[in-house]
């Protein structure tokens, strides 16, 4: 049986001048204990401090770590009144390369303006034939490694964020940081930001 938990929240205050159509949808993949929805709800707060309308939950089959994990996020000028899955996603959202293999993660990505953001140190080009990807763009980034380097811990959600927030400016880095701050330990919410500059810095795109 699959679960779902909404977080639907409204910005008063809608900020002009961001390039943002009505409503963004994003779908995270990932597996159990990596964060998937935490990444979800952190972007979701950032955008809501921001102005504007969001909504996430997550979405779990068997609740046990290392099963796949799916997670949704809207962010929207308007108010947001589906309440269901996101099936037509404009973000996709893979925090564990392997899934690739096993999740039918490009479903829904059929626009030119879509994308794919991927934790791998491939080359965008390489992943985009792989998996026969003939619209929108594919972003990798080596979150793994940037988490390692910086945290000591294979924690990669956050650097993700980052990766997002280049890709589709739909947040900024300044948000995401006042949301680190007002989440994690000061210590812990500095260095998971910088693991989300440094992502920010070294994501490629195809």
């Amino acid at each position: 049986m699959y679960i779902k938990v909404f977080v639907n929240l409204v910005g008063k205050n809608i900020i002009e001048g961001i390039a943002l159509k009505s409503m963004v949808e994003f779908r995270w993949h990932g597996r159990g204990g990596q964060g998937a929805w935490t990444a979800s709800e952190l972007l979701a707060r950032t955008a809501l401090d921001e102005g504007k309308y969001i909504q996430s939950f997550p979405e779990f089959g068997p609740e046990r770590m290392g099963a796949p994990v799916t997670a949704f996020t809207r962010i929207s000028t308007e108010p947001i009144r589906l309440h269901c899955a996101v099936y037509d996603p404009d973000v996709v959202v893979v925090l564990d390369n392997t899934l690739l293999k096993s999740v039918p993660v490009t479903a829904g990505l059929n626009r030119d303006e879509d994308s794919l953001i991927i934790n791998s140190s491939e080359e965008p080009s390489v992943l985009k034939k792989n998996l026969a990807i003939t619209k929108g763009k594919v972003w990798t980034v080596p979150a793994t490694e940037i988490a390692l380097r910086i945290l000591g811990a294979p924690i990669t959600n956050t650097a993700l964020l980052g990766v997002v927030a280049k890709a589709t400016q739909i947040v900024t880095l300044e948000g995401i940081e006042k949301t680190l701050k007002g989440r994690f330990r000061l210590d812990l919410a500095e260095k998971n930001f910088v693991v989300i500059k440094e992502a920010f810095k070294e994501a490629k795109v195809e």
